[in-house]
């Protein structure tokens, strides 16, 4: 039988993991986002700024409409 799995969303972390195996994995997500961020960081910035921005202007303000 397997050991059980955490769920985090839409990744499953095994919980058998010793602490020295968990920090290996923790050091190799690290070693990839800085390798990403280093080709894409730039490109990624800009494409998070996008989202941010509304894709239409701010709704007509009429002054004569209450609140």
């Amino acid at each position: 039988m397997s050991p059980p799995l955490r769920s985090s969303a839409l990744f499953a972390v095994p919980t058998h993991w010793s602490p020295e195996q968990a920090l290996a994995v923790l050091e190799g997500l690290q070693a990839v986002r800085a390798a990403v961020w280093a080709v894409y960081g730039q490109q990624a910035q800009q494409a998070w700024r996008d989202q941010l921005v509304p894709d239409h202007g701010p709704p007509d303000f009429d002054p004569d409409l209450p609140f």
